[in-house]
């Protein structure tokens, strides 16, 4: 066990690995996977590892190039995660923080967290004061916006990839029947013992969200995720009280300040940050602590190599969001067991990358 480490570099690399099922929401669609690995060295050989999620190959060159100019600023500084954001944070006070500055910065943090667990002897969850256990967790890897014909097929397929009890299927289609005839086609088939969360991807006005809920509120969902623009707090509010399926909303919050004002909109019934976006593992914690004075259920979106540990250490842990995006370039992947993800029991986050797939989908950025 290592008491201090010191901070020695940093090297992102840009690769574009293949979906198994490619991502197909109302907003639009993605044939690939694009990421940014990411590598925090420190002098004393302890390598903190985790990877962001830019969306679209043309993000991967402005976020590969901002960890390079980050990395003089941290560059012999102690391994300190909160003493870290808070002097990037204040140093970049003027350019702001969200957007793609908002994703280098969460890849470090994440880096940063995974490096001191490592240092200690610990998993993440461990560090952070939860266990190591099982985390309940829903199959996210597919249900696009498809055909109706076969999706309940498809359904039954991801439910049986790791004896899923919850799936999520994606609406936002242009007549709202058909919709109404993909949940019930999946609901159908995988019966009353699965649970069905559904996502919007933000694709309503806030009048037809609730017309749209209203059509789907007899249909048993889980949640109604994101109906409408991410930012539209008084909007997602007035669909919430409207409707009688809960209202899911939170990936695209960027700060534990942008919940505080959604929480105070009642914007949401549940809510589910995302790593990346609400500030790393640090603005996860604090994310975390304002979902539990509120008394709400949260989830994760994405990156379940650490939302699994970050919900361990949540006080109102509700539900991990499992895909499989990474999976290529990870030398031992998330494992998935009875419905839950698994937490691996070994130092850090558990992320090392397989470097022959990694040779294989890089790509010049």
């Amino acid at each position: 066990m290592t008491d201090r480490l010191t901070i020695r570099g940093v090297r992102a690399r840009p690769v574009l690995v293949p979906f198994r099922r490619p991502p197909a929401a109302a907003t639009g669609s993605m044939p690939m996977a694009a990421l940014v690995l990411i590598d925090l060295e420190t002098e004393e050989g302890i390598t903190g590892r985790s990877y962001v999620f830019a969306f679209m190959p043309a993000v991967l060159k402005p976020v590969t190039d901002l960890l390079s100019g980050l990395a003089p600023l941290i560059r012999g500084d102690a391994l300190a995660p909160f003493d870290l954001d808070a002097k990037l944070r204040r140093r970049l006070t003027l350019i702001d923080t969200p957007g793609v500055m908002g994703l280098a910065l969460a890849g470090l943090d994440m880096c940063a967290w995974d490096a001191l667990a490592q240092a200690r002897g610990v998993p993440l969850a461990v560090l952070l004061g939860g266990s190591v256990r099982p985390i309940r967790a829903y199959n996210s890897c597919g249900l696009w916006i498809q055909s109706v014909a076969g999706i309940a097929d498809e359904a039954e397929a991801l439910v049986a990839e790791g004896d899923f009890s919850a799936v999520k299927l994606r609406l936002g289609r242009d007549d709202p029947l058909e919709d109404l005839a993909a949940v019930r086609a999946v609901r159908s088939r995988l019966g009353d013992r699965t649970a069905v969360m559904s996502d919007f991807n933000q694709k309503l006005t806030w009048n037809e969200a609730i017309l749209r809920g209203r059509l789907l509120d007899d249909e048993g969902l889980a949640w109604i995720e994101e109906p409408v623009r991410h930012n539209d707090f008084s909007g997602s509010a007035r669909v919430a009280e409207a409707l009688r399926t809960p209202v899911q909303t939170g990936e695209n919050l960027v700060s534990s300040h942008e919940l505080l004002l959604a929480l105070q909109a009642h914007a949401m019934d549940y809510v589910m940050p995302d790593v990346q976006r609400i500030g790393g593992v640090t603005g996860w914690m604090r994310a975390a602590a304002l979902a539990h004075a509120f008394g709400m259920e949260m989830s994760s979106h994405l990156f379940p190599e650490f939302s699994a540990h970050l919900l361990a250490a949540t006080p109102t842990a509700h539900w991990l969001e499992y895909v499989d995006w990474a999976n290529p370039v990870l030398k031992e992947p998330l494992r998935i067991e009875k419905g839950c993800a698994l937490i691996p029991d070994r130092p850090g986050a558990g992320i090392e990358w397989n470097e022959d797939a990694v040779g294989r989908y890089l790509v010049d950025a």
